[in-house]
């Protein structure tokens, strides 16, 4: 139905030229008039004039704006991205660092360790050494005391039974040779 309104309208256009071309003259469109020439140049440059005055520089203007905004935001977007980019290296940089100074600490925890573990072992053979030395010494005394209190038992039998087979007290100097020939056999008997 539309093909046929516009078949319409096409055989109405081509019927109104064709009574134009048959009629008295040329074309008015394409006939040439230095009148209409004369004012369609003037209207023209004035139409130019009032839109360079008043369209023309507000549009220039807008479109140097817009462009300059745009530069600018072509800028600022640059200056985010190298800002940016150098935030990216500080923060590796930093993360870097910060791994470097925990692979130290471990390090130095690691070796305190040791070391305190060092320390103890060692503090502890000295105290253990200490202890067997006052053990060894009190041994030593108690071992001094006992062989004396044997001698003095050693001396004090000796002396009985030397009363006994003589019948008689001995004399301070017999009964110091006495002792002392005691103490001389045990010291043997001892090594």
């Amino acid at each position: 139905m539309d093909q046929q309104k516009n078949n319409n309208k096409a055989n109405e256009f081509h019927e109104s030229t064709e009574a134009h071309a048959h009629g008295n003259g040329p074309n008015p469109l394409v006939r040439l008039d230095p009148g209409l020439f004369i004012w369609t140049i003037i209207t023209f440059t004035i139409l130019c004039y009032i839109l360079a005055k008043f369209a023309w520089k507000p549009l220039l203007q807008a479109l140097e704006s817009r462009e300059n905004t745009i530069k600018s935001s072509l800028e600022d977007a640059e200056n985010a991205k190298k800002e940016l980019e150098r935030l990216n290296n500080e923060s590796e940089k930093i993360l870097a660092e910060a791994r470097s100074e925990a692979q130290q600490i471990r390090m130095d925890a690691k070796s305190a360790a040791e070391k305190i573990k060092s320390d103890l072992r060692l503090k502890a053979e000295e105290d253990s050494n200490k202890i067997i030395d006052e053990a060894q010494k009190q041994i030593q005394v108690e071992k001094d005391k006992a062989v004396s209190e044997i001698r003095q038992e050693v001396v004090s039998l000796t002396m009985s039974v030397a009363e006994k087979v003589i019948g008689k007290n001995i004399s301070n100097d017999d009964n110091k040779e006495l002792i002392e020939q005691s103490i001389k056999n045990l010291r043997e008997y001892e090594a």
